[in-house]
C-alpha cells in the first residue's frame, strides 16, 4: 500500500474525530459556528492530528484520550490559516482550492471564526479531563498545547514574521525563529502531545521534540521552495504570495537549490534520531519523510 493510501485510510477516521467535536449549526449564533465549520471542513490531509496519533501509537497510546487533543489541534490550525489569509496579513481569495473564510463570510466573520476555533479548541481539548480523569498527563498535554500556540509558539513566529516584511535584509538567526514558531511549533504540540499522553519517558519526549522542530522547519522551507516553483492547480493555493508580501524566505536568502539541501539534512537528521528510540511506527517513519518532501 502506497503512503498516500495509508494516508487516505487514516484520513477517514480523523475526518470522524473531528466532526465530532465541530458544534451545531443552530441558534443566534448560527453564522459563527457554519464559518468554522466550513473553515474546518475546507480539506487539507490532517496532518498535525495524524503526526499526534502515529506518536501516541509509537509509544503505545490506546485510548480515546488522545482523540480531542486530535480535534484541538486541527482547530488551531484551521484558526491560524484563517487569520493568516485576511487582508491584513497575507490576503489570500483561496485556501485548497476554495475560497477563504473571509471571502466567503466577510472579514468580520472570519476574525471572528478564527477566534472562536482557538477558544473551542481549548474546550475541545479539555474534554480529555472528563474521560480519564485520573491522568497525570492530560495536564502537562495541556500545558504544551496552549504553549506552542501562543506568543512563546505560533503567535510569537507569525508576530515576528509580520514585524520582518519589507525588511530590507534579515538574518539567518530571525528567519529560523520563525520558521521554528511559526510553522514548527503546532508540529512539536502534534508529536509531544502524543507522546506525553502515551506515557514517554521524559528524556523520549525531548527526543520527539527535537525530531518535530527538524521536521517543522524543513516543512517550511519546502513551502518556500513550493511557492516560487508549484502551481496553483498542485497547491491549492495561489504561488508567490512570499514575493508579493516581500517575505523573506530560505529561498530569497539561500536560493532554491541551497534550500533543498537543507531540507534534505534536516530531514535525515530527524530520521536518525526517531530511528535511535527502543519502539517503532514505520507508517510514522513514512509520514514524516513524505510530509518534508511533499509536493503541496
Amino acid at each position: 500500500m502506497s503512503i498516500h493510501e495509508e494516508m487516505d485510510c487514516r484520513i477517514e477516521n480523523i475526518e470522524s474525530i473531528i466532526k465530532k467535536y465541530l458544534p451545531e449549526e443552530s441558534g443566534y449564533q448560527k453564522t459563527i459556528f457554519e464559518a468554522m465549520n466550513y473553515s474546518v471542513l475546507a480539506g487539507g490531509k490532517r496532518l498535525r492530528p495524524m503526526l499526534m496519533l502515529e506518536t501516541y501509537r509509537l509509544f503505545g497510546g490506546e485510548s480515546a484520550v488522545i482523540e480531542p487533543f486530535m480535534a484541538a489541534i486541527e482547530m488551531i490550525h484551521t484558526y491560524s490559516l484563517v487569520h493568516d489569509d485576511l487582508p491584513a496579513m497575507d490576503n489570500d481569495e483561496y485556501r485548497r482550492g476554495k475560497k477563504t473564510t473571509h471571502a466567503v463570510y466577510g472579514e468580520a466573520i472570519g476574525i471572528l471564526a478564527g477566534d472562536a476555533l482557538l477558544n473551542y479548541a481549548y474546550e475541545t481539548a479539555a474534554g480529555a479531563f472528563s474521560l480519564e480523569p485520573e491522568n497525570v498527563n492530560i495536564g502537562k498535554a495541556f500545558q504544551v498545547l496552549a504553549k506552542k500556540a501562543g506568543v512563546y509558539g505560533m503567535v510569537g513566529g507569525q508576530t515576528v514574521d509580520v514585524e520582518s516584511e519589507g525588511m530590507e535584509s534579515i538574518e539567518r538567526d530571525r528567519l529560523d525563529f520563525i520558521y521554528r514558531l511559526k510553522t514548527g511549533a503546532l508540529i512539536e504540540a502534534s508529536m509531544l502531545v502524543g507522546a506525553i499522553l502515551a506515557g514517554a519517558s521524559e528524556e523520549q519526549q525531548e527526543i520527539i521534540e527535537r525530531v518535530a522542530a527538524e521536521v517543522g522547519l524543513a516543512f517550511q522551507i519546502q513551502d518556500d521552495i513550493l511557492d516560487v516553483t508549484s502551481t496553483l492547480e498542485v497547491l491549492g493555493k495561489p504561488i508567490g504570495s512570499d514575493e508579493k508580501n516581500q517575505k523573506a524566505t530560505y529561498v530569497t536568502f539561500e536560493g532554491v537549490d541551497k534550500a533543498a539541501e537543507e531540507v534534505e539534512r534536516l530531514s535525515v537528521d530527524a530520521m536518525k534520531q526517531l530511528e535511535g528510540l527502543p519502539f517503532k511506527n514505520p507508517f510514522l517513519m513514512d509520514l514524516l519523510v513524505y510530509l518534508i518532501h511533499r509536493e503541496k
